[in-house]
């Protein structure tokens, strides 16, 4: 229980300039893979689009807690992500939430 209460968990919604899903789809793709793979502090990052409208992008991101996010946002492989996909995001809404029950398989 202790652990969960550590972790920093958070939904990212943004919406995405339409004629630009692609690439941002795989800069994203390319940023999410190397956080999960590269810092023991990610434990998760799921990215979805709400069905119907691929601009809308929803990302469920999961810390161990607030200082590896913090690292996780100096990381260069985030930077790259941040500069190259910010005349793509038309709008962001960050929103940090509790977690209940966080479980995989």
């Amino acid at each position: 229980m202790k652990a969960d209460a550590e972790r920093m968990v958070r939904m990212a919604e943004l919406e995405i300039d339409p004629a630009r899903i692609g690439d941002y789809i795989a800069l994203l793709r390319e940023e999410i893979e190397a956080s999960v793979a590269k810092e023991p502090g990610v434990l998760m990052l799921h990215a979805v689009t709400v069905k119907g409208a691929p601009e809308n992008v929803r990302i469920l991101e999961v810390y161990a807690n607030r200082q590896d996010y913090e690292a996780h946002i100096q990381t260069p492989h985030f930077l790259k992500y941040k500069t190259l996909t910010a005349d793509m995001v038309k709008a962001l809404n960050l929103v940090d939430v509790d977690p209940i029950v966080l479980c995989a398989k």
